[in-house]
């Protein structure tokens, strides 16, 4: 095809699409404001770049694990504190699982069938955490999986609970009868078939996490959270709260939870109606049990607001902003259990004017500038270590 310069046309579906996406988030029903609007497509820029990943890196012969879900391409009420891996896999082949143990809080692993879709979730068929691994002093491991009927997607997620010192592992995935082999040359029909994969995973996850939270969060009365209870989806030993949130710019959420000794990861964040995290880079819209403050009865308190509700309009170590939203989900998460809980593990939910906090809470105290900016400055470099995009 010398001097030829005629298009083969292969992006046309995903124009197409990237075109019905931007319909769908303009016309968001739950956009009140400029900002809303803006941050939906910054949002859709992440749905953009996650499917072309999920389309260009797809190979059931030469699998890999890809991070689709990160500061810059947020989906599914993501945990600020996880970093996540896909892989896909194929029906009946052997796969050989290896890394390195990191020193983060929890590493687990699920199988699942199909996807999440704007009508249903998505099939969990096995999860296990690292405590299932036969991990040796260096921290080394390696499992055997053979995929079973039904199985589409190996998902992983290393979760952090103190971000200033636990730090990632290393993780491979190698199909046993392909290692060694080149990869097929490239096709048209190949990536003709990958641009209509994209096209298609643009649209259909947008559509499905505008419907996912309908079938949670928004279930339940505003401003409430629900008892401690399986996260559903079949992750290994995760319990979950969840919730969503309407507060006024004057009123604030008291969020009181007894801090769980007998798991090694405990966290509360804080979303937006695109049921995606908010920024937890430079805003403090999360908290572990590791960076939150307790009180002497060993219970956090942490105040959801839009003003920080510290004394004299101070922050306070455990704020959660809301950046802008009046309206969002809630989710309590805790991980590596070595018990089941109960409702006395779980949290209960104070709607009080701000500036009427520190009444409420008496031994709450307020943070300098200073010292909130140094906190933020700390989570910054915590991102930075340990995310990928």
């Amino acid at each position: 095809m010398s001097g030829s310069s005629q298009s083969l046309g292969l992006t046309q579906p995903l124009q197409d699409a990237i075109a019905e996406a931007e319909e769908l988030i303009a016309n968001a029903p739950f956009i009140r404001t400029e900002a809303d609007r803006l941050e939906g497509y910054d949002y859709l820029a992440g749905r953009i770049r996650m499917a072309m990943q999920t389309a260009f890196d797809y190979d059931l012969e030469q699998p890999v694990f890809i991070n689709p879900t990160h500061q810059f391409s947020r989906q599914g009420l993501d945990n600020p504190d996880a970093v996540y891996f896909n892989a896909y896999l194929r029906e009946g082949v052997e796969y050989v699982v290896r890394g390195r143990r990191g020193t983060s809080a929890d590493l687990s692993f699920q199988v699942m069938g199909g996807s999440y879709s704007a009508d249903s979730a998505a099939t969990s068929l096995m999860a296990f955490d690292d405590r299932e691994l036969d991990i040796a002093e260096d921290g080394s491991f390696e499992f055997t999986y053979v995929a079973e009927p039904g199985a589409k997607t190996l998902i992983v997620r290393e979760v952090f609970n103190d971000w200033d010192t636990e730090s990632r592992g290393t993780l491979t995935i190698e199909r046993v009868d392909t290692i060694g082999r080149a990869r097929r040359p490239l096709a048209e029909e190949t990536l003709r078939k990958k641009y209509e994969v994209a096209a298609r995973s643009l649209t259909s996850s947008i559509q499905t996490w505008f419907a996912f939270p309908h079938f949670f969060q928004y279930k339940e009365p505003v401003n409430t959270l629900t008892a401690p209870a399986s996260t559903p989806g079949g992750l290994s030993s995760q319990f979950s709260s969840i919730g969503h949130y309407e507060l006024a710019e004057d009123e604030a959420m008291i969020v009181a939870v007894p801090r769980c000794e007998d798991c090694t990861y405990q966290a509360i964040q804080v979303g937006s109606d695109w049921y995606a995290s908010t920024d937890y880079e430079t805003h403090q819209t999360s908290l572990t049990k590791a960076q939150a403050v307790a009180d002497a009865d060993g219970v956090m308190r942490f105040v959801i607001s839009e003003r920080p509700p510290g004394p004299d309009g101070s922050p306070v170590a455990n704020w959660l902003e809301t950046t802008g939203h009046r309206t969002g989900p809630i989710m309590l998460r805790w991980q590596q259990l070595t018990r089941p809980l109960t409702a006395a593990d779980g949290p209960s939910v104070e709607i009080v004017p701000v500036d009427e906090v520190p009444k409420h809470l008496p031994e709450l105290a307020g943070l300098s500038t200073e010292e909130y900016a140094e906190r933020i400055a700390a989570r910054q470099r915590a991102v930075a270590r340990r995310m990928i995009s």
